[in-house]
């Protein structure tokens, strides 16, 4: 079943683009009016972190669990679905009068975006089954794509002056509205999977129940942490999910592809969660050049849209495995580089670490499509979410924490040094993230400060971002490792092949 020819396939590529478009408005509009929210709620450094994570790690819940029956109901459902979460997450923004109604829009929102990509993923690996990931990638060039057009619109707002950060998260409604009047009408095919005819409990097995207790456990360590739950509990119930995916696939899941999944949490982790802090990281290095934070950001993502347009020949050229080793060797350097670029070597940085994060997602689907054809949407989909739950709960709250613990410390430093009392008058009182108890700058103290101690916490907090940024960096270094390994593992087989179903 070759889906590549006949004129629909145009149409469909087209709509499952603007709506990965969607998801990335979501992302770069929310990471560009965190500091906005910080000030008018606030919100400490780690709350900010957990609002940029929740815009993450609730895609896992609908990627996951739309895997299970998106070949029963449909693809085009699956993106009315998300259709709908888009519009009451905005709802819920617009309306938002504290920390918890922000966190309740954005996790909507999120569950909206998991349904886009639950159904794009396994849509484009059916419809280019002959070169799934060079397709892969164009299609989430899609997501750089949106965060150029949305940054962009979002500093121009800026420039003009006297906008409120509601008029920012406005503009996600329009990429919602395209990818909408695109469903319209649209017919959307069967799945490779179920076209050829592999059953159900195979799907199940490719991914195994591993794989399975991996993703409940990070779903539910949040959701217990969000409702107060003990880990105990939340525990139990994701070892109960996990006993129920044993039940049905009877398997505990390849092992190449239980470690893909772990591989794709450091990857996401690199490029996700460094977005959504980079814009608040650099700015005051930006600042001092005249430029906003922002600009690192649009820098990047166009080399990364480029790039996953014409990835295809590299990828040829290299095989997937061997182009995502050195796209983990150029991010980790961009990022080291970053944590102490000032002036012009922050474009140097910024461009080694565009390039090696450009290869990450599509390439990471495009291994996992090839290699475990017979999982369908569950092996892609369950690569993505785990992606999304490790770049969510762990990646944006620990560089936020990192940026905390840094701040902290180095108060407790100056007071012991200078004999001040700095930290009993700045940090906030105790309160809890999923890394435990902490205590952060109170932004409202820190707003009203005398010059000379706003001096001294400025400080403090800009080296604190060039700390996080080099812990970050250690993640990339850890995938090279691994995918070298990987790459070896594949040489004694006779070399990386894609496994072909159904005749293709």
């Amino acid at each position: 079943m070759d889906t590549t020819s006949g004129k629909g396939n145009g149409w469909l590529f087209a709509t499952s683009f603007a709506a990965i478009t969607a998801t990335s408005f979501c992302f770069i509009l929310r990471a560009l009016v965190i500091d906005s929210w910080g000030v008018d709620f606030a919100l400490s450094e780690t709350q900010k972190g957990e609002l940029l994570g929740v815009g993450l790690w609730p895609f896992s819940i609908t990627i996951v669990l739309f895997s299970f029956f998106i070949d029963r109901i449909g693809f085009r459902l699956t993106l009315w679905f998300a259709a709908v979460c888009h519009i009451l997450g905005l709802g819920l923004l617009f309306t938002a009068h504290g920390y918890w109604q922000l966190y309740a829009g954005t996790f909507i929102m999120a569950l909206g975006n998991g349904a886009v990509e639950a159904a794009a993923n396994p849509l484009i690996a059916t419809l280019f089954s002959h070169d799934k990931s060079k397709w892969l990638n164009r299609l989430h060039a899609a997501w750089p794509g949106g965060m150029i057009l949305g940054g962009l619109l979002a500093m121009g707002l800026d420039t003009a002056g006297g906008f409120d950060w509601r008029v920012k998260v406005g503009l996600m409604l329009a990429p919602v509205l395209v990818y909408t009047i695109l469903l319209i009408g649209r017919k959307f095919p069967v799945s490779e999977r179920v076209a050829s005819g592999v059953d159900y409990r195979t799907m199940l097995a490719e991914a195994g129940f591993i794989s399975a207790f991996i993703l409940s456990a990070l779903i539910m360590l949040e959701v217990g942490r969000v409702f107060a739950l003990s880990t105990f509990v939340s525990m139990g119930i994701a070892v109960a999910l996990t006993i129920l995916y044993a039940v049905l696939s009877r398997h505990p899941g390849r092992p190449l592809y239980i470690m893909l999944v772990l591989l794709m949490m450091p990857l996401a982790v690199t490029e996700l969660s460094t977005d959504s802090w980079i814009s608040s990281l650099m700015g005051p290095e930006m600042a001092k050049l005249g430029l906003q934070a922002g600009w690192v950001l649009i820098y990047t993502s166009a080399l990364v849209f480029v790039i996953r347009i014409f990835a295809g020949t590299l990828i040829k050229w290299l095989n997937p495995l061997g182009v995502l080793a050195m796209a983990s060797a150029l991010a980790a350097a961009g990022l080291f580089m970053m944590s102490g670029a000032t002036g012009m070597a922050i474009l140097a940085a910024a461009t080694f670490y565009g390039i090696g994060k450009s290869f990450f997602w599509g390439t990471a689907l495009g291994v996992a499509s090839e290699q475990f054809p017979k999982g369908g949407a569950v092996t892609l989909n369950m690569l993505a979410g785990g992606g999304m739950l490790a770049a969510g709960i762990v990646g944006s709250v620990l560089l936020g924490a990192a940026q905390d613990n840094s701040t902290r410390e180095g108060l407790i430093r100056h007071d012991a040094a200078y004999q001040t009392q700095l930290v009993g008058t700045y940090l906030t009182e105790e309160k809890v993230s999923v890394f435990g108890r902490y205590k952060a700058l109170d932004e409202a103290k820190v707003a009203a400060a005398p010059d000379a101690d706003k001096a001294v916490l400025d400080g403090l907090a800009n080296g604190a971002r060039k700390d996080a940024l080099k812990e970050v960096a250690l993640l990339p270094v850890l995938t090279f490792i691994a995918f070298l390994g990987m790459i070896l593992y594949f040489r004694r087989k006779g070399g990386y092949k894609p496994i072909v179903i159904g005749g293709h």
